[in-house]
């Protein structure tokens, strides 16, 4: 079954790490959460449901059956379900023109860039972490 205590703990604990990380490059280190022109408690509940998504969507990947064929290692697996779902977030975002700054270089892209890859690889790691320490005896 799909649904159990290791997808939940690790869904959820991947979604925490995600949004800490993003709060930590978004809030601390660019200090972009300031230029928000509506209430900034409602983007930052709003960023925890759609971080919520990205995590179950990162789970279904890192849980896909082309990936459990191709790749048996539990992190690595992660870095691949992070990295691949980094990617599409990252380009999806890039196109429609979603972003903090209005003056975006080709420096800005790149960092943007390696910072949405590592925060969902972050994620994917913490499902694989779930995957090789959350015991489920049904499953096992």
């Amino acid at each position: 079954m799909f649904f159990n205590y290791r997808f939940y703990l690790s869904w959820i604990i991947a979604a925490v790490f995600m949004y800490g990380a993003f709060y930590v490059w978004h809030g601390v280190f660019l200090n972009d959460l300031n230029q928000i022109s509506f209430s900034k408690s409602l983007f930052l509940v709003l960023a925890a449901l759609v971080y919520l998504v990205i995590s179950f969507i990162l789970y279904r990947t890192y849980e896909s059956k082309f990936l459990q064929k191709n790749i048996s290692q539990a992190l690595l697996r992660g870095v691949v379900s992070g990295f691949l779902i980094g990617f599409i977030l990252f380009s999806i975002v890039t196109v429609l023109g979603i972003s903090f700054t209005k003056n975006i270089n080709f420096t800005y892209i790149l960092a943007d860039f390696g910072w949405q890859i590592s925060e969902q690889i972050i994620g994917g790691l913490v499902i694989g972490f779930g995957k090789l320490f959350i015991f489920e005896p049904i499953l096992d």
